[in-house]
């Protein structure tokens, strides 16, 4: 009879237990990922450091007079611009009569007109180009066309054909916004699975029935993109709308106080123009979220 001792015992397969005092091992991919699931309130907190890193590098430049004072403001200037134009001093209403509220409030409503009848014409003329071939051949070369059109190339075309009014700058605006929204709309409608059209012929939808039941559902994912595209298109493109008696209007104040070399002011506009654009994108991908929650399902 033989007897087996702890030496000979065959050695264990199992994973090895960890020690006290043991050292961690090597980060593995699911920890790594939990250190990347940062709660909200991290990442504002390194919005903020971003945001501090980039306006201590700003007054820096400043101290530094990398630039000329007149051309390169401090962040105390602009604050201080940001001030008088927001409020009334000494009898002087803001920025040429207006505060900044209102010159950004104008501009708003005219993207939001410009888009508005963007999205009118556009969304129409996009699933037309995308269903019948000749609608196509004959007017998606003039979408192409136009959307590889600067503003400033057909708004002195526009300010003979409608006056200085606001009928060039709605018009310039709306010309800036359809293109996009035509195009995104004709490759949603081409996009559309033909599994889905065959599915809907084999119950018996009809013609209309399939364009408003699954064509369009479908490619309206794609469409809000489009809308998203021609918002921001029109947000460069109003600075260039408003240069032709533009105030009040935030890029006519930015053209303004270009020409009284009031950079200052100009920096204020723009920062101005990219914190609305900023709330007005979020508002519309909530907007999205909300419209089509079946985006990226399957």
């Amino acid at each position: 009879m033989t007897t087996t001792t702890a030496d000979s015992a065959p050695p264990t397969s199992g994973p090895p237990t960890d020690t006290p005092g043991a050292p961690d091992s090597a980060p593995t991919p699911s920890r790594l990922l939990a250190l990347l699931r940062w709660k909200p309130l991290h990442w504002a907190a390194l919005r903020l450091v971003a945001l501090g890193v980039l306006l201590a590098a700003w007054q820096l430049v400043v101290v530094l007079e990398v630039w000329p004072r007149v051309l390169v403001p401090s962040p105390g200037e602009v604050w201080h611009q940001f001030i008088l134009t927001s409020t009334t001093h000494d009898g002087v209403r803001g920025y040429g009569d207006h505060l900044l509220i209102e010159h950004l409030a104008v501009s708003l409503r005219r993207i939001g007109i410009g888009t508005g009848y963007a999205v009118l014409f556009g969304v129409p003329l996009g699933v037309a180009i995308g269903l019948l071939r000749p609608v196509a051949v004959v007017l998606e070369p003039a979408v192409t066309f136009l959307r590889t059109l600067p503003p400033l190339a057909y708004l002195s075309l526009l300010v003979i054909w409608f006056g200085i009014d606001e009928s060039p700058k709605i018009w310039l605006l709306v010309i800036a916004a359809l293109p996009p929204i035509a195009a995104a709309t004709a490759a949603a409608v081409r996009g559309v699975p033909r599994d889905l059209l065959e599915a809907a012929r084999a119950l018996g939808a009809r013609r209309w029935s399939t364009l408003g039941g699954v064509v369009l559902p479908s490619a309206l994912p794609e469409i809000l993109t489009g809308v998203r595209i021609a918002v921001g298109v029109a947000y460069t493109s109003v600075v260039a709308a408003e240069t032709i008696n533009g105030v009040p209007g935030i890029g006519g104040m930015i053209r303004d106080a270009q020409r009284y070399n009031q950079t200052s002011v100009v920096i204020v506009g723009i920062i101005a123009i990219g914190l609305s654009g900023i709330v007005l994108d979020a508002l519309l991908r909530g907007a999205e979220r909300l419209l089509v929650p079946w985006r990226g399902r399957a």
